[in-house]
């Protein structure tokens, strides 16, 4: 897991669990003391907070755990996955488009960074160079063929020569 993404994640957690355990029960006694609950909007914005703050946590935590079981032996060396970089010809768009694979909080559509969980993602992971992705956008149907491949191995310089061999056998 990239380093700056648990950063994020915790620190977001730390703020929401100070808020939670020092701001919220400070807001929601200074509410009870205006008198009448039933009628308290201070009070009810407050325990809705706290519902919201209760429930973002949960999905952080969730969110953390789950990235905490990335193992990356398990990513493909010769197919496009989490961390890959992905060059495309969209037929669609006459246009060749470079992705690169990230997780869901590093998605930036205009940087090219693209989730794993996006329809082109979807598309693109398990794809070697010269396969063709079918994918179903919000924007319609296109066809993405991968014309280079770089994975997260071959960044990390522990890569194969499977793009090269894929890329002389065209």
């Amino acid at each position: 897991m990239h380093e700056h993404i648990k950063k994020q994640l915790l620190s977001e957690i730390k703020q929401l669990e100070h808020e939670l355990a020092h701001e919220l029960p400070a807001e929601i006694k200074r509410a009870r003391a205006l008198g009448d609950l039933s009628e308290n909007a201070e009070y009810h914005m407050a325990k809705q907070r706290q519902e919201f703050v209760n429930a973002r946590l949960g999905q952080l935590k969730k969110r953390m755990a789950e990235l905490s079981l990335v193992n990356f032996s398990n990513i493909p060396r010769d197919r496009a996955g989490f961390g890959s970089t992905v060059v495309v010809y969209d037929a669609t768009r006459d246009a060749e488009l470079v992705y690169r694979l990230v997780t869901s909080e590093e998605a930036d559509v205009a940087k090219g960074l693209i989730s794993t969980t996006s329809p082109i993602g979807r598309g693109l992971v398990g794809k070697r160079v010269g396969d063709v992705a079918t994918v179903v956008t919000p924007n319609g149907k296109r066809e993405l063929e991968v014309l280079k491949l770089t994975t997260i191995h071959e960044e990390a310089g522990e890569g194969d020569d499977h793009e090269a061999a894929a890329g002389a056998a065209q």
